[in-house]
């Protein structure tokens, strides 16, 4: 490339450096806006846990190639160069816009090289500066996905470059040169599709320029050879042979490529490109009329738009339409450039006809007339053909110039253009700094595209304004009626701002609009695969109601009916079934969405839950762990993988479960729960002064946090800190004043500690009120009626406590000692019962159930509508803390008991040996 480049100056390559700087220095304060959001944030294959061959298997976006919702826009070489600034920067998207600014520089080079080939000099550096400049490069340079046309034009020129150097001295051919073109062709192409059209470019360079040939001089010949007049000259089989070689090269490049997309094209609706749909002779019409749209954005780059699907522009349904006009004039002046560059001999036609290849070659690809194409106009595809423009507008200004009557006029109007169109680059850079201001910069110049309006709503939607964004919504409706995603859009806002009855008539509305099933016909080619999540949305808004139930599973099932391989529909019906206790079919659902997509690690979590409610986690923890293979920083399965090893009590697990956990934190830093598990996974190691710390974390980031507070309370109170614990207890009890544990917790504190035996009968007073029925808080008040010396009382209420648990041997035990001292009054002074404060400590941590209380989130990542609206389902796998006790214990936590009752029962021991007087 450095080669080819040689004979570029110094003075011309800073003088290109300098020019597209000012015209894009702005580009770098853009962010990800548009289809950069599919291709860069939504997009796996950046990211270095994604094998390498992914990105040779997948589309421009991330999709597998083999499934029908892909493009088909195989482009691995462009999202390699991704992937790098992904390892470099991550998602900062100046360095992404960056490396476009530096590609755009190269291009341009590159370009002033081939301009050399056809231009004087000073021509040459004309078309480079108006190519550099030129708004219409907006889309391509400062558009991050603009980055395939980019790169795709550097190897299409160096191709290019390479071909004009396979003629040798005396007409012979050199094939290393070839060999080359062949090659950067093939790279052209993995970066974008249109990289093939140069070997067009390479045979009519061949043909006309380096053989010289012209039209009626060729026809001249063939007529001869038929007659039988002459033989094929030998410069002519030469010539042959090299296109023959070109050509079996394009042929089998071509077959790979149709390999690659399994023989299949993309699927897209009639609001993509509605010409595409059209009969005839509207289809024809609209089809030609955009070629003079195409010309007038190179020639008058005043309204750009990022978005011309839809109506922006309307069919042309009749030859009486005015436009055609357009279309004739623009066929008349083509044709008679065309005429003269291959009628006439002389480097004026060569040039004309060599911009005329850059212009039409490189724009056969998206001008419908092979295959119908996802869009109506795209300023991006007109990258490389405005090369062939510039070439033609330097080459008309050398024309002009060289009068002398015109010359100054010709710098003026030279001047006024590129400053111009400088200026109008600077500023509609800015257009591209964010979604909001993208779209609304389209909607000033076409109204009548209702995607624009749904984007505009979709901007405000992830700025949460919700009430702005129906409003957009909403007139997409009116734009386009029939426009099944904007009723969706509707919907989805209704859901948001918690309007259901309206999100339900919306929903319903766009499942009106669905096509209807005709018997024999593939229902799955009549629809885009978005539009199918009408039945996903619908279904998730009516289950939040428990009695329709069974009609959401209905248009679930409804939804899978008509796409077999429709994988959300799988996976939210899993997550329904869940909902209605029946793990077995939600099982069912979630194997069968692993056979449409085994490397989906949202899939593998979703079945490790399910796993949890059928009582496996053997099963659920291999689930967790094949979903942290396919994602390491699947937060979700970090968090209740650990949970889950934590729960298990196996004390082997307790260092990767810390491991995922910290790991969570890292991930999730200002969620609760992650500190809060590592607390209680210290203390179940017997770090305390750990498990203190990460507690304090816990509340520090949610002050009211239930668990953490009480658990940390109990640690003070289990490591002689009594008096820490209380401040403690009381921000517990402010949040959650019923907390029955917390109370019997410092009413122990108060008695034994603080001797507080008021503070202490409030306590247990409370939990009476709140559970009459309560043995632990019944019997410490017992031993407060004690404590203050009503004997009477105290044994009335050991009776009632006894009643509630006639089992417990310790209420038994009391109720003698107090019968004995009621028997004996006066005799032995009186000493006092102890608080049950091993009912409290035994209420510490009993096993992994009784300890953790956490939320966990499901979510999967199936987009819904126009890749905005993600589905988010809740399984919450409460493990409550001390509140919710199970009667589950491991071993080692049974003998902790056994020891503290062990400790009680001496504690009685004495006491009767002092009432007794011994």
């Amino acid at each position: 490339l450095l080669e080819k480049m040689a004979d570029v100056s110094l003075k011309e390559a800073a003088l290109i450096v300098g020019v597209v700087a000012v015209c894009y220095w702005n580009s770098l304060f853009c962010g990800f806006v548009f289809d950069d959001v599919s291709a860069i944030l939504d997009n796996k294959d950046l990211h270095p846990t994604t094998p390498l061959r992914n990105l040779f298997q997948n589309d421009f976006w991330g999709t597998p190639m083999s499934e029908e919702r892909s493009h088909k826009s195989y482009r691995p070489l462009t999202v390699l160069t991704f992937r790098l600034n992904y390892l470099f920067s991550e998602l900062n998207a100046v360095s992404y816009h960056f490396l476009n600014l530096v590609f755009h520089v190269v291009v341009c080079i590159v370009f002033l090289k081939v301009c050399k080939l056809f231009l004087d000099s000073r021509s040459s550096i004309v078309a480079c500066l108006l190519f550099a400049v030129h708004p219409i490069h907006t889309e391509a340079v400062t558009g991050v996905v603009g980055r395939a046309e980019l790169l795709s034009s550097i190897f299409f020129l160096a191709a290019f470059l390479s071909y004009t150097k396979s003629k040798g001295p005396d007409n012979t051919i050199v094939w290393t040169p070839i060999a080359v073109t062949v090659f950067l062709v093939a790279v052209a192409t993995l970066c974008k599709e249109q990289g093939i059209t140069v070997v067009g470019i390479c045979c009519v360079y061949e043909v006309f320029i380096a053989q010289g040939y012209t039209l009626p001089a060729l026809l001249d010949t063939a007529v001869q050879i038929l007659r039988g007049k002459g033989s094929i000259p030998f410069s002519m089989l030469q010539t042959l042979l090299k296109l023959i070689v070109l050509m079996f090269s394009t042929l089998l490049l071509v077959v790979v490529r149709v390999q690659v997309i399994q023989s299949q094209l993309p699927v897209f609706t009639r609001f993509d490109n509605p010409a595409a749909v059209s009969p005839s002779p509207a289809r024809q019409l609209t089809f030609n009329y955009l070629l003079p749209v195409n010309a007038w954005l190179l020639l008058n780059p005043s309204e750009l738009c990022c978005d011309w699907t839809m109506g922006t522009i309307p069919l042309v349904e009749s030859l009486l339409d005015v436009r055609n006009v357009a279309t004739l004039t623009f066929f008349c002046f083509l044709g008679s450039l065309m005429v003269f560059s291959l009628r006439y001999p002389g480097d004026s036609s060569k040039t004309v006809l060599m911009a005329l290849c850059l212009i039409v070659l490189p724009f056969i690809p998206a001008s419908n007339l092979f295959f119908p194409v996802g869009f109506v106009v795209a300023e991006r595809v007109l990258y490389v053909p405005s090369m062939g423009f510039c070439i033609l507008v330097a080459h008309g200004w050398k024309k002009l110039s060289n009068k002398s009557v015109l010359r100054k006029i010709s710098w003026v109007c030279l001047a006024a253009v590129l400053f111009t169109h400088a200026l109008k680059t600077l500023h509609r850079n800015w257009d591209w700094e964010s979604e909001y201001t993208l779209f609304m910069s389209a909607l000033k110049v076409n109204k009548n595209n209702a995607k624009l309006w749904n984007n505009v709503g979709h901007a405000l939607e992830n700025e949460k304004n919700f009430e702005r964004a129906l409003q957009f919504f909403i007139q997409a409706t009116q734009v386009q009626p029939d426009d099944i995603g904007a009723h969706m859009n509707v919907g989805r806002t209704y859901k948001n701002l918690n309007k259901t009855k309206e999100a339900e008539e919306s929903y319903m509305i766009a499942k009106s609009l669905m096509p209807q099933i005709i018997p024999g016909k593939k229902y799955a080619a009549r629809v885009a695969p978005n539009h199918l999540n009408v039945y996903i949305n619908l279904a998730n808004l009516i289950r939040a109601n428990e009695s329709r139930l069974e009609e959401a599973d209905q248009l679930y099932r409804q939804a899978i009916s008509m796409r077999p391989d429709f994988k959300q529909a799988y996976i939210s019906r899993g997550e329904l079934l869940l909902k209605m206790n029946k793990p077995l079919k939600a099982k069912e659902a979630y194997l069968r969405a692993l056979e449409l997509d085994r490397t989906n690690a949202d899939l593998w979590y979703n079945l490790a839950i399910v796993y949890i409610e059928l009582k496996d986690p053997t099963e659920a923890l291999k689930n967790f762990n094949r979903a942290l293979e396919l994602n390491p920083t699947h937060k979700l399965a970090l968090f209740n993988s650990a949970l889950l090893m934590q729960e298990s009590g196996d004390a082997r697990l307790r260092p990767e479960a810390k491991q995922r956990l910290l790991h969570y934190v890292k991930e999730e830093p200002q969620d609760s729960n992650g500190y809060f598990n590592l607390g209680m996974l210290a203390m179940d190691d017997k770090k305390d002064t750990e498990a203190e710390a990460w507690m304090k974390k816990a509340i520090r980031l949610q002050p009211n946090f239930r668990s953490a507070l009480f658990n940390l309370a109990l640690l003070y109170s289990q490591t002689g800190k009594e008096l820490m614990a209380l401040p403690v207890l009381e921000d517990l009890l402010r949040y959650y004043p019923d907390h029955t544990k917390g109370l019997i917790l410092k009413g122990d504190i108060l008695m034994n500690q603080k001797k507080d035996i008021v503070g202490a009968k409030k306590c247990f007073e409370k939990i009476l009120e709140l559970d009459p029925n309560n043995v632990q808080g019944k019997h410490n008040l017992c031993v407060v009626y004690f404590e203050e010396k009503d004997l009477i009382k105290a044994e009335k209420c050991l009776v009632e406590t006894l009643a509630l648990a006639p089992h417990e041997e310790y209420i038994q035990r009391h109720l003698n000692i107090v019968r004995s001292k009621i028997a004996s009054l006066g005799a032995v002074e009186q000493s006092s019962l102890p608080s049950d404060g091993t009912a409290a400590t035994e209420a510490k941590k009993k096993s992994f159930q009784n300890l953790k209380e956490a939320k966990s989130e499901k979510t999967t990542t199936q987009s819904t509508v126009d890749n905005k609206e993600h589905s988010k389902n809740k399984k919450a796998t409460e493990k409550s803390s001390v509140d919710k006790e199970t009667p589950k214990k491991s071993t080692k936590e049974i003998k902790d008991i056994e020891k503290k009752r062990v400790a009680a029962l001496k504690r009685l021991e004495e006491i009767e040996r002092i009432l007794n007087g011994e």
